[in-house]
């Protein structure tokens, strides 16, 4: 029986994929199929290569975010993700989906026909790059005639286009909205605004999963909160074991 999990988006609230995915091997769930989109989709693609979560963990720790990026020459003001290429080649030098263990689709946005678009084959950084590519912060992606966005804006959790590819789905949400806010800023308010927004395709796609796993409270994170890696990873960790336990997955697992 194949078992496949989906990833979100989130921005550096997407580091909790790890610790979730780290809690799934301890209880001796084993993956076949991953989808994912934009923070999800690095998480997912370094595990589907077959790089363990501790490990994964400790690449993404590196990342010191604001050294990394680099302002564009074109689209003037935003940020260029030459960091997340260097990442996804260092770690995986074939830079292709056929190179990946484990079968990998990453949603996107195609934001000249305003259509969320799947990618499983070909360059893989590039997909990558494109899934993780904000409006309003990272240039968008070109590739052949299309320009491509973060993947989030149409299909944050990207379950359906897996469903048909496995017998029980795990959805990993990184992006639960607590009810608790303060608007301390304009910054925050559109971030809390764009969460709000991808709730709702968000909603759908977990009716496809068998068990979705959310972290509550993750809005407490920022999408550029990659100081607090480590507290990310871990609550991603924690809440995994002490919500659910391998007896969930056994149906799954006793094929």
């Amino acid at each position: 029986m194949k078992i496949g999990i989906t990833l979100s988006g989130g921005g550096a609230r997407g580091i909790a994929h790890i610790g979730v995915l780290k809690a799934l091997e301890e209880m001796g769930v084993e993956i076949s199929v991953i989808s994912a989109t934009s923070a999800g989709s690095i998480v997912g693609s370094l595990y589907a290569y077959g790089i363990k979560p501790d490990k994964i963990f400790e690449q993404v720790q590196q990342l010191t975010l604001f050294k990394s990026m680099r302002p564009a020459w074109t689209w003037a003001g935003l940020l260029t993700m030459d960091w997340l290429r260097d990442l996804i080649v260092k770690n995986i030098p074939e830079n292709n989906f056929n190179a990946l263990k484990i079968p990998l689709t990453i949603a996107v946005t195609d934001i000249r026909k305003g259509q969320v678009q799947y990618f499983s084959s070909g360059e893989l950084a590039t997909a990558i790059i494109a899934s993780c590519s904000i409006p309003a912060v990272f240039s968008p992606v070109h590739l052949n005639k299309d320009l491509f966005v973060d993947g989030g804006l149409l299909d944050n959790l990207p379950a359906r286009i897996i469903r048909d590819q496995c017998d029980f789905l795990i959805g990993s949400h990184c992006n639960e909205i607590s009810q608790e806010f303060d608007p301390k800023n304009m910054k925050v308010v559109i971030e809390r605004s764009l969460l709000i927004a991808i709730w709702a395709n968000t909603r759908h796609s977990m009716d496809s999963c068998d068990i979705t796993i959310r972290p509550p409270k993750m809005d407490r994170f920022t999408v550029f909160d990659i100081a607090k890696a480590k507290e990310i990873y871990d609550y991603g960790y924690q809440f995994t074991k002490d919500n659910f336990k391998a007896s969930q997955f056994q149906n799954a697992t006793a094929a």
